[in-house]
């Protein structure tokens, strides 16, 4: 895609008239902190992209910078809110949660803030599930939880149910948090609104654990997936130097995106070999994976592997392929496929192996965030509220080149954001591993 080609204009539901009741944005008792809607961050800024958009005499796209607007929309004594965490569990939700709540309490004055338990579920009345009272006593010290506090749920739920519920409890800023399908649900859901000629805000704030929303540089839960899978590899790495023949096999997340795998390589370079979702990689002849291994371990007695789950998804039939309840196609268990291709294959060569297999997954989506996601997640919650009280609607609250922006959901929803094979990343993993092409063709 061409980003002379993207629209970024944020819809709004209406002018904002109201003062702002934000306070601690004063400098010197005279003026205050304010962002504008003229306040831009450029989509690219690459010299080859800026002089591409000169030639072409385009127009230099660009995002609403986002922060506290001097007037709001809403007002504040009447103002209802709702929260819902949906889809996987990731580091930093309760962060998100607990710095939503606080700006809206202390910041606007906003005393009717509710949490939807369940993520789509708690819409639907027929699943019963109870709403919650969110106020600061509620979310005190919950960023030292893993989890949330909201829990969550996977799966389509009836649009127009959510939307009747909305307007049955009389929402004014509906904020949702979750991954792509969450933002193409919000995405529905805000289009929904609009047709019902509703006044709700919709606002997104993007997570996924893979690091892999288009249009968002950088996503919440990133960095302490990346620094728990670096305890993994180190502990791999132990067991495979302290055996004859040893090999550390770890397996990390990334359905689509090798992004985890890549940076926890680059974290803790002691891993020989990375296999992810967007490098085709062999694995039997003279160039693959199994024969590259066996020349490890004769040469340096020890080899790690990391290998993301959506990775050599295309060695299994294509017609074993089940979805799961929000639609995503449920991958094959590629660790332990992988394992027991690198034991055959020795054993056929009546090679002894010491292989340790190690899947940390379920436990880095649950933990608590580290600090500097814990921060992240601040700006992050305390941004979706100020693009709320003004108005905005129909837009995520993302992190790009170094500034936290608007994003309008249609941007995002349905696409996906990649390693680039050519890209400054995989070429640094290659270095620092030395793998170099596993695959046949290229031997």
């Amino acid at each position: 895609m061409s980003f002379g080609e993207i629209e970024t204009h944020i819809p709004t539901l209406g002018a904002a008239k109201i003062g702002s009741p934000i306070q601690g944005w004063r400098q010197g008792g005279e003026s205050a902190n304010f962002v504008s809607d003229n306040d831009r961050v450029l989509v690219d800024v690459t010299p080859a992209g800026l002089e591409k958009l000169c030639q072409e005499n385009k127009p230099f796209p660009s995002f609403e910078m986002a922060g506290p607007r001097e007037r709001i929309y809403f007002d504040p004594s009447k103002l209802r809110c709702a929260l819902v965490t949906c889809g996987g569990l990731c580091p930093g939700l309760n962060d998100i949660i607990r710095s939503v709540v606080l700006e809206l309490y202390y910041g606007y004055g906003v005393r009717r803030i509710y949490g939807i338990k369940y993520g789509l579920q708690g819409f639907i009345p027929s699943y019963g599930h109870d709403v919650i009272d969110l106020d600061p006593p509620a979310v005190v010290n919950i960023q030292d939880m893993g989890g949330s506090i909201l829990g969550s749920s996977r799966g389509p739920q009836s649009i127009e149910e959510i939307v009747d519920t909305l307007d049955r409890m009389n929402i004014g800023i509906l904020f949702m948090v979750g991954g792509d399908g969450t933002l193409k649900a919000a995405n529905l859901i805000a289009k929904a609104i609009s047709a019902h000629n509703l006044r709700i805000s919709v606002i997104g704030i993007p997570k996924t654990i893979d690091n892999d929303i288009h249009m968002v540089s950088r996503s919440f839960g990133f960095d302490t997936a990346v620094d728990i899978a670096t305890q993994a590899i180190k502990g791999a790495h132990n067991e495979a130097e302290s055996y004859p023949n040893g090999i550390g096999l770890i397996k990390l997340m990334g359905r689509h995106s090798g992004f985890i795998a890549a940076t926890a390589t680059l974290a803790q370079q002691d891993v020989n070999f990375v296999l992810i979702p967007e490098i085709p990689v062999d694995l039997e002849g003279p160039n693959g994976l199994l024969t590259k291994v066996e020349t490890r371990l004769q040469e340096r007695g020890h080899a790690v592997i990391v290998v993301a789950e959506g990775a050599l998804q295309e060695l299994f039939d294509s017609e074993d392929r089940r979805t799961d309840a929000s639609g995503n196609v449920r991958l094959h268990d590629v660790g332990l496929f992988v394992r027991d291709r690198i034991k055959a294959y020795f054993k056929a060569k009546d090679i002894e192996i010491n292989l340790k297999y190690i899947d940390p997954s379920y436990m880095i989506r649950s933990v608590p965030a580290n600090a500097n996601d814990s921060v992240f997640c601040g700006f992050l919650g305390r941004d979706a509220v100020h693009a709320g009280m003004a108005g905005k609607t129909e837009m995520l609250v993302a992190h790009w080149n170094n500034h936290f922006v608007h994003v309008p959901m249609a941007l995002s929803a349905g696409q996906r954001k990649q390693v680039n094979p050519d890209g400054k990343l995989w070429s640094t993993v290659l270095g620092a591993t030395g793998q170099g092409s596993m695959r046949n063709q290229d031997a």
